[in-house]
């Protein structure tokens, strides 16, 4: 056989220009580290890792590079595979939740799939809270009365569902269901509430199958983590009562510790976990530090803070956003959007700050963790680069990124309640009528 080097050479150079202009057109492949596949981000802890981002703004308005009509819902986006998903709530043909699913680079629609949902006893019923959860292929979405599905990731079948309402009873929380759920090993984890012990259920991640479920409690808002303890996968979740530590994959309760609502159970916030001491926090309910032990499956109280009520806090009575632990600090946001800063070991205020965020009751603020750089998306639909230390909150730069819309809260013109995903050096961000997407990668 004989070849025309010539020709083979053309040849060559034309498919390694075809692959160049396949890169430029499609983007970089993802990588793991760039994504957002679940709730606060890789690892569930509010850090971004990119690195090569913004230092500062250009302008008041941060240019958009794309956007995709959307309905209701407090659910934030979350990205994997060059794929954004998101849920919502339209009302337009009887009741419905939906979940979609966008191409990351362009903002183009690749599937939806919605299905009846009557809220019943839900308040604030503009949509589903729970953010998507995304695993080896699989997309899990959990709606806010409790329907569970399982999607091929790519095309958007249904690989299997579950109605846990109706199989557990779930005592329904006036604010419906609203922790993402949570993959460990070959396990889906969630936080319900169910009746039977079944507060929290774990269910095979290919099938369904329940594999196992645990304690009697009521469930509250706040989405489990898990942590390293005295060399063991510690499931840690706040429930309506108390604080727990579980084998994730078996559900035996290692420890737990007292954390009952004085009037109702406002727990959102998602604990935090930082050199062996776990923070966790609620709007009625103020603040709770505890000790890990690093040798046993045990936990000790460091302090306990509470003020009289939700307007005379003490520490931290924080709502929506989930606080940041640095150092010997404590940095998070309070009933009426006050930034505060606590010593680590007495809860004691060192300062607050008014200007992130306009007080007002329930104003929040998500926060991450970019190297050294706090980013900020509070509810007014601005975008903050900030650092915090012991010394104060120091702004870096603002910018607008989206408006507030009413459906989530029709108090003082709307807000942005729901978190953000940052992935691929962009920001994903929604309200109650849009998806966008804005770059943040630096020139």
């Amino acid at each position: 056989m004989f070849f025309n080097n010539r020709a083979s050479s053309h040849c060559f150079c034309g498919l390694f220009l075809l692959a160049v202009a396949v890169v430029l057109c499609v983007g970089v492949v993802p990588t793991e580290a760039a994504e957002w596949p679940q709730w606060r981000g890789p690892n569930r802890d509010g850090v971004w890792a990119e690195q090569g981002v913004l230092e500062r703004f250009a302008g008041p308005q941060l240019p958009i590079r794309w956007r995709a009509k959307i309905g209701t819902g407090y659910s934030g986006p979350t990205v994997a595979a060059g794929r954004v998903f998101v849920t919502d709530r339209a009302t337009e043909r009887g009741q419905r939740e939906r979940v979609h699913c966008f191409d990351a680079h362009s903002g183009q629609s690749i599937w939806s799939y919605s299905y009846e949902c009557r809220y019943k006893k839900v308040g604030y019923p503009a949509g589903p809270r729970a953010a998507v959860t995304i695993d080896s292929g699989r997309a899990y979405a959990l709606g806010t009365m409790g329907h569970l599905h399982c999607f091929d990731a790519p095309s958007g079948e249904v690989l299997w569902k579950r109605d846990l309402n109706k199989e557990y009873e779930i005592r329904m929380p006036i604010w419906g269901i609203a922790a993402a759920p949570l993959i460990e090993d070959d396990l889906v984890i969630l936080h319900i509430g169910g009746k039977g012990n079944a507060c929290l259920v774990a269910l095979e991640k290919t099938t369904g199958r329940e594999r196992w479920r645990t304690l009697e409690d009521g469930a509250s808002y706040s989405a489990p983590i898990v942590v390293e303890q005295a060399g063991r996968r510690v499931l840690v979740c706040v429930t309506e009562q108390r604080v727990v530590g579980l084998d994730p994959l078996t559900g035996k309760l290692h420890w737990r510790h007292p954390f009952k609502p004085t009037r109702m159970t406002i727990t959102i916030a998602t604990p935090v976990l930082h050199n062996g001491y776990l923070f966790v926090t609620s709007f009625y309910d103020g603040a709770l530090l505890l000790k890990l032990a690093s040798d046993e499956l045990t936990v000790e109280q460091v302090w306990r803070r509470l003020g009289p009520n939700e307007r005379q806090t003490d520490a931290l009575h924080c709502c929506i956003s989930t606080p940041i632990l640095e150092g010997n600090h404590i940095y998070g946001v309070d009933s009426y959007g006050e930034l505060r800063c606590l010593d680590l070991m007495t809860g004691d205020r060192v300062w607050e700050d008014l200007t992130a965020t306009p007080k007002a009751r329930w104003s929040n603020i998500h926060m991450v963790r970019n190297g050294q750089k706090i980013w900020m998306f509070n509810e007014r639909g601005e975008l903050i680069i900030s650092t915090l230390s012991p010394a104060g909150f120091r702004e870096i730069s603002r910018t607008k990124l989206i408006e507030p819309t009413k459906a989530q809260l029709s108090q003082r013109g709307g807000v942005c309640w729901s978190h953000p995903a940052f992935a691929y050096k962009r920001i994903y961000a929604r309200n109650d009528e849009e998806l966008v997407c804005a770059d943040l990668s630096a020139p």
